[in-house]
This record gives structure tokens, sequence and C-alpha cells, in this order.
């Protein structure tokens, strides 16, 4: 899954990247607020990390147009700024969460994890599907038990299947949420890569709906 950066402090940015790539994510980073909002404005997110205090254009203002815009993916506003009046405002603008700075890289990983999978109306971090069993938390899928070996892009492929269970998922969604902006997106990568995935797993956890993409069944619920 992708998730957009945007960030004017080079340490903060890198800190933030390295910890969700290290978290399995693709991750696009700006700097500067007129940029990160067009990349928002025009590319695929799974969710946005965004500080409020940017150059150019401030995180609010960047927000404020999103949401106007119908661009309803999950954000997180990371901000130094921390007065219950701050919050309230971006919230009222349209941010999922908040987290001030300074944060401990696993508080932000678990936070991004929450609004991720509310967007897909998840509760919990581990998803069970059939005899599937996806644990965010530890990047693991399982089937009837058994670790499944899968190569990052193919996690990536699964988690965000099983995130958005029971809808279909068309291929372009695919390939703008598995790749980054900056690679050429090959017309047939997906197919390739579900086809592989196919292969690993021991049950029929992915269908094919020809002409429209691809799903996985609704997720049990307790």
């Amino acid at each position: 899954m992708r998730i957009l950066v945007v960030e004017d402090d080079d340490r903060i940015r890198h800190d933030v990247q390295a910890a969700l790539e290290a978290a399995g994510y693709i991750v696009d980073v700006e700097a500067s607020g007129e940029e990160g909002w067009f990349l928002g404005d025009t590319e695929a997110y799974g969710a946005v990390v965004l500080d409020l205090g940017l150059p150019q254009m401030d995180g609010l203002t960047i927000l404020k147009r999103w949401r106007k815009a119908e661009r309803n993916m999950p954000v997180l506003i990371l901000t130094a700024r921390g007065t219950w009046k701050e919050r309230v405002e971006g919230i009222d603008a349209g941010a999922d969460d908040y987290l001030a700075k300074p944060f401990h890289a696993e508080e932000l990983l678990a936070r991004i994890r929450a609004i991720i999978r509310r967007s897909g109306g998840n509760a919990t971090s581990v998803i069970t599907i059939g005899d599937a069993e996806l644990d965010e938390r530890q990047m693991r899928l399982t089937v009837r038990g058994v670790a499944v070996n899968l190569s990052p892009q193919e996690y990536r492929l699964v988690s965000y299947l099983m995130l958005h269970n029971g809808r279909v998922v068309s291929q372009q969604e695919l390939a703008e949420h598995l790749q980054s902006v900056h690679f050429e997106r090959e017309s047939n990568a997906v197919e390739v890569l579900v086809a592989r995935v196919r292969r690993k797993l021991p049950t029929a956890l992915i269908e094919t709906r020809r002409g429209y993409g691809y799903s996985v069944a609704k997720a049990h619920t307790e």
C-alpha cells in the first residue's frame, strides 16, 4: 500500500519514511505543501501523513482542498502544534487522526494501521477470511495456521485485497497502490503478481472478476 508523507523537516521526513518502509509500505515523500497537495490530488494513496506547518501551502489548507475535491484517503496530521483547539480544527477539516511531535515510530505505525483499517471497515489488526488470517502488526499471512512465505510486493497485494474485503478492486487501483509514483506501471504487472501469489496459497483466497478486477470474501466478524 502506498502512503504519502508531506513534511518539510528533513530529519522527521526521513525517519517517518524509514519507519513506514520498514513496515512494508511504499512511501512517496514531499517537503513542499504545494507539491504534496498536487500528489494527493492526482495519485491514489492508502493514507497520508500530513504536517501542518508547510512552505507554500499549509497542511490545513491542503486537507480542506482534498476534502472539497472528494479526496477521501485517510489523513494523519503530524505537527508540533499541540493545543486542543488546533487538534479540533484539523479533525473538523477532515483529518482522521492527530499525532503531535515528538513521537515514537511505533505509535505512528499503530495510528496509520488504525486509520487504514477503519477506512476499509475493519475493526482489528487481524483480519480473518476463510482459512486465511492477515496479521498487520506482524506483516504475516497464515493459512490454516501455517505462515505463507510472501515477498514484500506479494504481501502488499494480499493485504490490500484483505483490507478491502467484500468489494471488487480493479487492476488499476491495485497498480496505483502497489507501486511508487516514480516507477512506470506495466500493464500486466498485477496479473503476474496475482498468479504468483495464487501459486503460494493452499486455498482459493483471491477471486477474479473478469472485466472488473479481483476480490476476496467479506471478513469474518465476531
